[in-house]
């Protein structure tokens, strides 16, 4: 894959934890930013994503935490947000500003220590954050314990991961972040066809251990509708790849982030953009696969 090209104002930080096996990843931005939202699966964990629906006051996050830990991750966004604080980064209050960070977890407890990110974790992540050129992928931050294939059953499972993949679109990026952490196998898998096999299991398993979250970041100016379906498109690249995606037992989230807004986008361009994503989710996730 080719390298990635950095793009001004967006960074990404990692912190992990190779003993317990769990992490935190941060996408911060350093200008203002208008994001979107779409949740699918039965089972999210998630803070703050209300803010990024149809007809909210404030569409615009300071940063963006995907973490480990199931709910306990969460945790996590009290550091970014007070790293972001120090800085007189949030939404201007009165009492000061107020960071919005927007915040989705992985179940991964029982891939290793029953540990999880807190407060000095997210600090940390996004303390060190680094231009995507420099950013490590693989078994770092959100996805150091993330799994898939779980559909196989006990002891089956494959590593995950967190990777980045990135498609240069006129001048601009289209840069999407993807923690693999899914119940569902691989759609090239060489195994029988991951559907048939949970038809076949007698058992439903755990509600809420599998969950792939998903962070599209692009300075191509979109408007928050147009970032809404580039959210979609992102769940369709991830349902090519994996196969069952969005089951009960997932809690998939993809982000959609403009570091330009507009307050109108021409519908070709929305559309481009949004197929861009797709692209570039299927072509992350693959990417694990290949080295699992």
């Amino acid at each position: 894959m080719a390298p990635l090209r950095d793009v001004s104002g967006f960074k990404v930080g990692h912190w992990t934890d190779e003993q317990a096996r769990t992490g935190c990843t941060v996408l911060s931005f350093d200008r203002p930013t208008l994001a979107a939202c779409d949740v699918r699966g039965a089972a999210p964990g998630s803070r703050e994503l209300a803010l990024l629906a149809p007809g909210r006051a404030e569409q615009q996050p300071d940063a963006i935490l995907l973490t480990g830990g199931s709910a306990f991750g969460l945790a996590a966004a009290d550091g970014v947000m007070r790293w972001l604080k120090e800085r007189d980064r949030g939404f201007p209050s009165p009492a000061g500003p107020v960071p919005i960070v927007p915040s989705a977890v992985i179940f991964d407890l029982m891939v290793g220590e029953p540990s999880w990110p807190d407060a000095a974790a997210g600090y940390q992540a996004i303390d060190t954050a680094a231009r995507l050129s420099k950013v490590k992928t693989g078994s770092v931050g959100a996805g150091t314990g993330a799994t898939y294939a779980n559909i196989r059953g006990p002891g089956e499972s494959q590593p995950g991961g967190i990777a980045i993949s990135q498609i240069t679109l006129d001048q601009g990026t289209v840069t999407v972040v993807v923690v693999l952490n899914a119940f569902g196998d691989s759609a090239e898998s060489s195994r029988d066809d991951p559907r048939q096999a949970i038809l076949d299991r007698p058992i439903v398993p755990p509600i809420g251990e599998s969950t792939t979250l998903m962070a599209c970041v692009t300075d191509i100016p979109l408007d928050h509708n147009a970032l809404h379906y580039v959210t979609v498109a992102m769940h369709d690249g991830l349902a090519r790849a994996i196969v069952p995606a969005h089951t009960m037992v997932d809690g998939d989230i993809a982000f959609a982030v403009s570091l330009d807004n507009a307050s109108s986008v021409r519908l070709g361009q929305a559309y481009r953009v949004a197929l861009a994503a797709e692209i570039a989710v299927e072509s992350a996730i693959r990417e694990l696969v290949a080295v699992s």
